[in-house]
């Protein structure tokens, strides 16, 4: 897609590294969100797995426009470079005063790859209230090792977002986000589309670096989340500087030292 593009900053991707989520609100124009509703309502057509996007969504329809807008498309080159893969897409609907919460899971399987990572869009073509039930997350939840709904036996955890935001809001999610949608008990239907992509370069310095040494990113990915354990809590930024790492090519960063210490290996012997 050879259009304008607003790319993330350093700070933004920080702060994406440490909550694994990024919400750019209200970035759809309210006509186009009137389309978009209709459009969700009639069905997306499918996409086989591993299209390149601009393969995937015909020139001039909606989800195409969608992913044109500067700072959507801006935002997709950041986190996953060029041309990323489609894997799949859904229309996820809600109707009034009924289904059930989602358990809090994962996109995928355990995902053991340390230097990589998958992004799932998810846009709000309507003004979410809290009764209507938006996507619940808990912020810092990425980075642990879980098995897709391992986590569908905890509930409210402290410090955990339940969305409401405006119309024409777009979320970007880490694909290991502990998150589910939750029941609508409001009388509108709420409607959500969602895209996960699959990345096709290597994502380092994807994004607008010249704010890279901004004291604000080390402030993001310093962030600690009311949720962690006070042990554990550690190691989720341990891992964020080892991501931090692999996304800038820089690989003597860190916070206070975290991964610099386990990872001293003195090759001299006493003499």
């Amino acid at each position: 897609m050879e259009k304008t593009e607003v790319l993330l900053s350093s700070v933004q991707m920080a702060r994406f590294v440490a909550r694994g989520s990024l919400r750019l609100d209200a970035v759809v124009p309210a006509e186009m969100n009137a389309e978009g509703l209709a459009a969700l309502a009639a069905g997306v057509p499918d996409v086989p797995y591993g299209t390149p996007v601009s393969q995937s969504y015909a020139e001039g329809s909606f989800v195409r426009r969608l992913l044109e807008l500067p700072q959507v498309a801006g935002a997709v080159r950041s986190l996953v470079g060029p041309e990323p893969w489609v894997d799949h897409h859904a229309v996820h609907v809600r109707e009034p005063r009924g289904g059930s919460a989602q358990p809090l899971h994962g996109d995928a399987i355990i995902d053991v790859r340390p230097d990589a990572f998958d992004v799932q869009l998810m846009y709000y073509p309507q003004d979410v209230t809290l009764e209507m039930g938006g996507t619940l997350s808990v912020p810092g939840s990425h980075l642990r090792r879980t098995n897709e709904s391992d986590t569908g036996r905890y509930q409210n955890l402290r410090g955990q977002d339940r969305l409401v935001c405006p119309a024409g809001t777009v979320v970007f999610l880490h694909h290991g986000l502990w998150h589910g949608g939750r029941r609508n008990d409001s009388d509108t239907v709420r409607y959500m589309f969602k895209i996960r992509f699959n990345p096709r370069v290597r994502q380092q310095l994807l994004w607008d670096t010249s704010d890279l040494h901004d004291p604000l990113v080390n402030a993001e990915l310093d962030a600690v989340f009311p949720w962690y354990e006070w042990a554990t809590g550690r190691l989720e930024r341990y891992n964020r500087v080892l991501l931090w790492r692999e996304l800038t090519g820089n690989p003597g960063y860190d916070l206070d030292h975290w991964v610099t210490r386990v990872s001293n290996r003195p090759k001299e012997k006493v003499a």
